[in-house]
């Protein structure tokens, strides 16, 4: 439930980005497609069951500021990114990153748990974070020589490859609803890519 709250920032960003960068291109067209987009990530919304003990819903409003946070990112980045070479802009950004994390895990009181990460899931976590940063490097260059309204939905499509790496990894299989939901996000940024 959380993944299709954080993707619908996808829809403000452009949205956003009509508004504040005028990027009105083909304005029916986006439009058109940031609908399609939409309705294809309610569509992504199920229900599983869990062994996870989910108790009440304070994780909503967590999860809708993930989606504005995640949008203001977008756009932050491209006013930002303005005059700085994206490389440079990435590495401002990640450092910022770095220390707002550390902050919180010395917040926390949890630097002492770092001495038992076993080695294997350090690992992962260390792939994960240089796929991160490649990832980080490729949005920004994108961000600073593209249009965000078209920018964001494409990188937001990695849900495709996920779903892909889920089934091939986890065996994870999509509902028909959650795979019709899949398609009309994928339909919707391909309008927006190819049309706008």
């Amino acid at each position: 439930k959380v993944v299709p709250i954080d993707k619908s920032s996808t829809v403000l960003t452009v949205l956003l980005a009509i508004v504040l960068f005028g990027e009105t291109n083909n304005l029916p067209v986006k439009l058109v497609g940031v609908c399609v987009l939409a309705l294809g990530i309610f569509l992504m919304i199920e229900k599983k069951e869990t062994s996870v003990q989910v108790t009440g819903r304070k994780w909503i409003p967590y999860a809708i500021a993930s989606a504005v946070f995640a949008a203001l990112t977008s756009i932050l980045a491209k006013v930002g990114i303005e005059g700085v070479e994206s490389n440079l802009g990435t590495a401002l950004r990640t450092g910022v990153v770095l220390i707002m994390a550390w902050v919180v895990v010395f917040m926390k009181g949890k630097q002492p748990q770092v001495k038992k990460i076993e080695r294997k899931e350090l690992l992962f976590i260390i792939l994960s974070g240089m796929a991160t940063g490649a990832s980080w490097l490729c949005y920004y260059y994108a961000i600073g020589h593209g249009i965000v309204s078209v920018v964001v939905p494409i990188d937001k499509m990695s849900i495709l490859l996920t779903i892909v790496f889920s089934y091939l990894v986890f065996r994870e299989k999509l509902s028909k609803k959650a795979l019709v939901g899949l398609l009309l996000m994928l339909g919707g940024t391909l309008t927006m890519v190819f049309w706008s």
